[in-house]
């Protein structure tokens, strides 16, 4: 069943319902702030495949476990500086390239393990980083 139902605090939801009047299935949230999730819901979270986008022009495109980035995806923030890959519990975590404003990866190249955000092993990873955007696609066209 789809309908649509605003929260006290602003927010409004359309999408798919389930049994327990849940957000479960496809469906779209947007917030006070206007940030917008549009993607599956698993018993009123974000989980599966989902886009994000948030004030500032941020975004995120990919996997969510949990209301969270979990999974590959693309991560591209408001000035253009993208990363594509790994996410675990809402952190870059995993195999990833990370891409500059200015299109470039740095020197050396910001491709490989990081944890916590962070590059801590270089590692060349272009099936992941294909997969990550295969991903941020099919999340696109939820």
């Amino acid at each position: 069943m789809q309908s649509t139902f605003r929260y006290p605090d602003g927010s409004e939801y359309t999408g798919e319902w389930n049994k327990d009047g849940q957000r479960h299935g496809l469906g779209q949230i947007i917030f006070p702030d206007q940030a917008t999730y549009r993607g599956q819901f698993e018993d009123g979270i974000f989980a599966g495949f989902g886009s994000i986008t948030y004030p500032d022009g941020s975004k995120y495109d990919g996997e969510f476990s949990q209301g969270r980035y979990h999974g590959l995806g693309v991560f591209t923030r408001c000035d253009g500086m993208k990363y594509e890959g790994q996410f675990q519990d809402g952190l870059i975590s995993g195999l990833g390239l990370l891409t500059f404003t200015d299109g470039s990866h740095g020197l050396p190249r910001n491709e490989g393990y990081f944890e916590n955000n962070k590059l801590v092993r270089h590692e060349k990873c272009p099936d992941t980083v294909r997969r990550a955007i295969t991903c941020a696609e099919k999340a696109k066209t939820l």
